[in-house]
């Protein structure tokens, strides 16, 4: 294991706003790291420092002398007019085959490879870009917020690869679902400090929460331990007979401290318009074409959303997930076919045009009051401009001056104040912080009326949807499943190799063909046999579980946070390995069941 890159004691300031404070961290050659901190914490700055495109106030960045940086853009990197094979040779001024080789192991050929690559869509670009980074042959990619903008399928097909990619990962992501699937280290960013966890994303996240939980135990029972000692040293200090074990006590009171738990920072607590709930179908499709006059995007639309619903349109960039949307809403007319809503609906939009098009003269207060439902308090509308974290003076700032993210709450906070039972939102988790989007999911849990979404964050598309809408190659199509459902078919395709993304990262030489010999009839074993290595592994079971308790129990006891990790990482690995031996057990029953 070699060490790739080590940042040691690193500080970072803008102003009054610290972002790097003493951080220290270090990235090996045989890991893959997800990188998670709030919005503003400081992770793209971190990574510009780590590309040398920004500098430290103070503190280093040690590399490896033989790092080869591979960094995922978002901007588009083409010239007007480019095929795929023109940029892959211009970026990496590799010879032509070379580049067709690679080309070849994301299936970019034909048209793909050598027709204009701006007809490509954002999926199919993307695989442009990685094969761009492999041409480089990077021992470290460095991939802020992949996942944005990406349809679901390309964001399965980029797990495929980072999970063949043999080299080192630091990827910047919101998405817990994508971060869980790659990275088997976690890194955070908080308070200006950098802290690396061995364990996935949200071993991670129970781990914090168990940690604050206990120090929370320990600070409230060494609390009353710090009262009973405080009444006895009162009624005893002045009574000669008493005085030395108040004394006594004195000492031991000095000697309590509390452990120093950081202050939670404000997280948004959202509450969903209060509608009654309703039968029957919501909005129905009948021989629906959506597009424009110009271009058709899908025709023969029979569908039909019911009232209560969570319904998410997922589909390829460019296949037409807006512009069903749009259609949806009526604010683009259909090409044919119609589209009927059910009697006594109401529908709140939210979407990027919306919030990008507020009233900047307005105050956030002055827009809230008047999006907010006819007679609603103002003591109501105060409480959730401060659930979206507009507090105090904050509800004062002009529009004119809100970051996107801002101004994405702001709007979030009129849709949540008015009395809409349908709700259509065009990625309502972009601009927001995880915590904000884990409350956002269920607040649309909770919500009794009917959601109509897209979304890029597979966590978030998990949790809300109850059906998944696919609109692909001119049709539309109702999983009516859910995300699980849809997450089955598309994996299906992968595997069977519809869209599969074939790598060879290793330059292993071609195996030579050799004649295939008749497949040798698999031997049976005896049912001793078998009966013998079942009593083994039932022995094995009760031992690693009688084990896991074990260290279970040490590790809510312990209060000594680095005990707490190991013990940690040793429930989690025994876990594994008890889950391996239960799957054998029953791989060993069924062969039983055969043999007799």
């Amino acid at each position: 294991m070699a060490v790739l890159m080590q940042i040691k004691k690193a500080f970072k300031s803008y102003g009054e706003q610290v972002l790097l404070d003493g951080a220290e961290a270090t990235l090996s050659d045989d890991v893959k790291v997800g990188f998670v901190g709030r919005n503003g914490a400081g992770k793209s700055t971190l990574l510009r420092i780590l590309l040398g495109e920004e500098e430290l106030d103070h503190g280093e960045v040690l590399r490896h002398p033989n790092l080869q940086i591979g960094y995922l853009r978002q901007h588009t990197p083409f010239l007007p007019d480019e095929s795929a094979h023109d940029f892959l040779m211009r970026d990496s001024g590799q010879p032509e085959w070379k580049c067709g080789e690679v080309a070849g192991q994301f299936e970019l050929k034909g048209e793909y490879l050598d027709g204009p690559i701006a007809k490509l869509s954002g999926g199919w670009q993307t695989r442009v870009k990685l094969a761009a980074l492999l041409l480089h042959e990077p021992n470290l990619l460095l991939l802020d917020e992949p996942t944005n903008f990406l349809d679901l399928r390309t964001q399965i097909l980029l797990e495929h690869f980072l999970r063949g990619f043999q080299q080192a990962c630091l990827i910047v992501s919101h998405d817990r679902a994508f971060l869980g699937a790659t990275c088997d280290h976690t890194l955070d960013l908080s308070r200006g400090k950098l802290t690396m966890y061995p364990g996935k994303i949200d071993a991670y996240l129970t781990y914090q929460r168990e940690q604050h939980e206990h120090l929370v135990r320990s600070n409230a029972a060494m609390q009353a331990k710090r009262r009973d000692l405080e009444i006895f040293i009162a009624k005893n200090k002045a009574r000669a007979s008493t005085a030395t074990r108040a004394k006594s006590k004195s000492k031991q009171l000095e000697r309590l401290e509390l452990a120093e738990i950081s202050n939670a920072e404000p997280t948004a607590s959202i509450y969903a318009p209060r509608v009654e709930r309703r039968q029957g179908p919501a909005v129905r499709c009948r021989g629906l074409a959506i597009g424009y006059p110009e271009r058709q995007v899908a025709s023969g639309i029979e569908l039909e959303i019911d009232h209560g619903s969570r319904a998410v349109i997922v589909g390829d960039n460019g296949q037409g997930k807006t512009t069903f949307l749009r259609t949806v809403v009526e604010s683009l007319p259909p090409l044919a076919g119609e589209i009927r809503w059910g009697f006594g609906c109401e529908i709140g939009t939210y979407a990027q045009h919306v919030y990008s098009s507020l009233p900047e003269s307005q105050t956030v207060l002055e827009y809230l009051d008047k999006t907010a439902a006819r007679g609603t308090k103002d003591q109501t509308i105060l409480n959730v401009a401060g659930a979206m974290l507009f507090r105090g003076g904050a509800v004062q700032k002009r529009i004119a001056v809100l970051s996107g993210g801002e101004r994405a709450r702001v709007c979030l906070a009129g849709l949540l104040l008015s009395q809409y039972n349908v709700l259509v939102l065009d990625e309502p988790g972009n601009h927001l912080d995880v915590d904000t989007v884990e409350a956002l999911a269920q607040a649309l849990i909770d919500y009794k009326g009917t959601v109509i979404f897209t979304t890029h964050d597979r966590h978030f598309m998990k949790r809300v949807a109850t059906c998944v809408i696919e609109v692909r190659d001119g049709h539309v199509t109702n999983y009516g499943g859910g995300y699980e459902a849809y997450l089955y078919a598309v994996n299906k395709e992968i595997d069977d190799g519809e869209r599969e993304l074939t790598l060879r990262l290793s330059k292993a030489p071609p195996v030579l063909s050799k004649p295939i010999a008749a497949a040798a009839r698999p031997v049976r074993r005896d049912d001793r046999a078998v009966r013998k290595e079942i009593s083994t592994i039932e022995k094995t079971i009760a031992r690693l579980d009688e084990q896991k308790k074990s260290v279970g129990s040490q590790l809510l006891e312990t209060v000594d946070a680095a005990k707490a990790l190991t013990l940690h990482n040793e429930v989690t690995a025994l876990a594994a390995q008890l889950e391996q031996a239960e799957e054998r057990w029953c791989q060993l029953q069924a062969e039983l069941e055969q043999t007799g």
